[in-house]
């Protein structure tokens, strides 16, 4: 009276109801970024210290780009200033108040970039 099978015989994916459908393919599940050419995107380049205790840094806003190009660009742009940075939700945050590099090197490469804020 052995009434104990294996899940080998029925498959092991035991999912009763998936609202998307098949997990089995990842990539499918991963939204598309666009990869704008830089004289379609519109930046934004500003200088903050709110919520980093009073350290400066200078954010660039408004890309629609890929991951791997804006981690180019980020190291072209920490190269420029000399300063650390990172890219953190599709923007790249530049250690300390950077803007008067960073606006005439955007626009070298073609993106249409302004400074913003005070």
């Amino acid at each position: 009276m052995s009434s104990s099978k294996s899940n080998s015989s029925r498959g092991t994916d035991r999912t009763v109801y998936s609202e998307f459908g098949n997990h089995d393919n990842p990539e499918a599940l991963k939204r598309a970024v666009p990869d704008l050419p830089p004289n379609q995107q519109n930046l934004r380049v500003e200088a903050t210290r709110s919520g980093r205790k009073g350290k400066t840094v200078t954010i660039i806003r408004g890309f629609q780009a890929k991951p791997e190009t804006l981690t180019d660009l980020l190291k072209q742009l920490k190269t420029l200033c000399g300063a650390g940075g990172t890219v953190k939700d599709n923007e790249i945050e530049i250690q300390g108040d950077h803007r008067q590099k960073i606006v005439p090197f955007l626009v070298q490469l073609g993106y249409k970039a302004k400074a913003s804020g005070g």
